[in-house]
């Protein structure tokens, strides 16, 4: 796997738990440490894809 097919899926995921942050927090039963869990996550994908993207410039 190519660095720039990696970074495409990690935005893809990254996509994906934003979609699902936003459904979560529109449902009251959905737990915030779920959603809290779900936000570092996110964020950890986001931080490697910066990473990634540094290294290939």
């Amino acid at each position: 796997m190519t660095v720039e097919s990696h970074i495409s899926v990690l935005r893809r995921r990254h996509d994906e738990l934003d979609e699902q942050i936003a459904a979560a927090l529109q449902h009251r039963g959905i737990d915030d440490l779920e959603i809290q869990a779900m936000k570092k996550e996110k964020l950890q994908l986001k931080d490697e894809i910066t990473r990634l993207e540094a290294a290939v410039d």
